[in-house]
């Protein structure tokens, strides 16, 4: 078994997968060297960044948080009773497959509507049968889903439709167990991401993936939490940056929308993080509802270290 196969088990809309090529050049010289002993992620999401930096490095602690309480405890299931999660979702994956379309679009909606049904009684903080299962309905939509995306209604609800996929891989046995052994030992944490600040320290490095700034009002389609991340929040996360620069001397890397993609003059980030290093990535994103913003996009990523 090898940690150099542990992929991201969602399909995540902003994933990093894609931009660890151009990260490569722009982690801190403290990090190439093993001179860093913990890692941090405030908003971990599908994991790219952490699966791609534990299997090279080795860390005495890593903590991982995000809000979504369906994703932590996918991760809390995965590293902890991953046997489990497998024999069901392998069960699910032979049964489904097995259908006729139209019958597979039944039991698309009929899952679906089971997990809505789940999100209301299910105890986040604990491993048993009941979140097995709703684990395993939650990487089952996520895999036959329209584009994989993650966005819940007003009520909370899970509201994508299905997807057209003609043999989708729903039970990744292997990559399931690179996944477990990978969170071993690792803090998973589900809240606000001030929350990991004690956490943080002077041999610390922070990557920071927050949900986007929209680019235009249509294009904030990733509503993983019924409260949306707005410019307050964003402000509010800059603010938490400096704190972090400045009382806990960690190493920071946040990565953003680039809002000069659509209006030159929008200098946001600029004045949010002034003092700071300010680099420009290029990002392929397929989903959104202009066609001008669907292909090779500008993404900023910012550093507090050269």
């Amino acid at each position: 078994m090898s940690l150099h196969d542990a992929k991201p088990v969602y399909k995540w809309a902003g994933g990093k997968g894609q931009l660890l090529p151009q990260f490569e050049a722009l982690y801190p010289k403290k990090l190439l060297n093993n001179e860093i002993k913990a890692y941090v992620e405030p908003f971990v999401g599908g994991g790219a960044v952490f699966f791609e930096l534990v299997k090279r490095f080795n860390f005495d602690r890593i903590v991982l948080n995000d809000i979504n309480e369906v994703l932590i405890l996918t991760y809390m299931v995965i590293r902890d009773n991953v046997d489990s999660l497998i024999r069901t979702l392998s069960d699910l994956e032979k049964k489904y497959l097995a259908l006729k379309a139209d019958d597979r679009k039944k039991k698309y909606y009929e899952i679906r509507d089971k997990f809505n049904e789940e999100k209301k009684k299910i105890d986040y903080s604990q491993i048993d049968s009941a979140s097995v299962l709703h684990v395993a309905h939650s990487i089952f939509l996520n895999r036959t889903c329209f584009n994989g995306l993650y966005r819940l209604n007003k009520k909370g609800e899970f509201n994508v439709p299905v997807g057209q996929y003609t043999n989708p891989t729903i039970c990744n046995e292997q990559n399931l167990r690179n996944v477990s052994h990978a969170l071993n030992g690792v803090k998973l944490l589900c809240g606000d991401f001030e929350e990991v600040t004690d956490f943080i320290d002077k041999d610390t490095f922070v990557y920071i993936d927050p949900p986007y700034r929209p680019l235009n009002v249509t294009s904030s389609f990733n509503s993983y939490q019924i409260d949306d991340f707005d410019d307050e929040s964003q402000e509010r996360l800059a603010n938490w940056f400096r704190k972090l620069d400045k009382k806990k001397n960690a190493l920071i890397m946040l990565s953003n929308s680039n809002p000069k993609n659509t209006n030159p003059d929008d200098d946001f980030f600029e004045r949010l993080y002034s003092g700071y290093n300010i680099t420009e990535v290029s990002a392929s994103r397929q989903i959104n509802s202009k066609s001008s913003l669907r292909g090779q996009i500008s993404e900023l990523l910012i550093r507090n270290y050269d």
